[in-house]
């Protein structure tokens, strides 16, 4: 949402933010159990031989573990509490999409036009960060502020 919000030179986007990450946790959630219930029949040792044999169920599941926290100190007590380590756990939703684009790749194995395409959207989404840490932390202040301040009128 933060490259939206950059775009469109308004903090709008940012009022989404948890309720995506929430949504991406519940989808990813009915996904999974989607996976262990009508797949694998609820049989933990055919559950754990899929996680240790399949390359692209380790990455989803991988994926899945990391969501987790982030849904579990998404709410506004657990940000205050965590202070400045709740935005650097909250980096790892970066790996989340990596890796929730290497799963669908990897499962999809033939036609390979829409992971390409959600990795091609992750990629451009990330690229957007890229000045942001080139610059540090205020040096990028600096670049974004002076890029906002020139589409301002007057």
């Amino acid at each position: 949402m933060t490259p939206l919000k950059r775009l469109v030179d308004h903090p709008w986007p940012i009022r989404f933010r948890r309720m995506l990450g929430l949504f991406a946790f519940f989808y990813a959630a009915l996904h999974l159990s989607a996976y262990l219930w009508l797949d694998q029949g609820l049989d933990g040792q055919a559950i754990l031989d899929d996680v240790f044999k399949r390359p692209y169920i380790t990455v989803g599941f991988g994926a899945f573990v990391l969501l987790v926290p982030l849904a579990l100190t998404s709410t506004r007590a657990m940000v205050r509490r965590l202070g400045r380590r709740w935005q650097t756990l909250h980096r790892a939703v970066y790996a989340v999409g990596i890796l929730g684009v290497l799963h669908f790749a990897w499962l999809v194995k033939a036609d390979l036009f829409e992971p390409a395409a959600y990795a091609l959207i992750l990629a451009a989404l990330l690229a957007t960060r890229l000045p942001y840490l080139a610059a540090g932390a205020t040096g990028a202040r600096r670049w974004f502020g002076a890029m906002t301040a020139e589409r301002r009128p007057g």
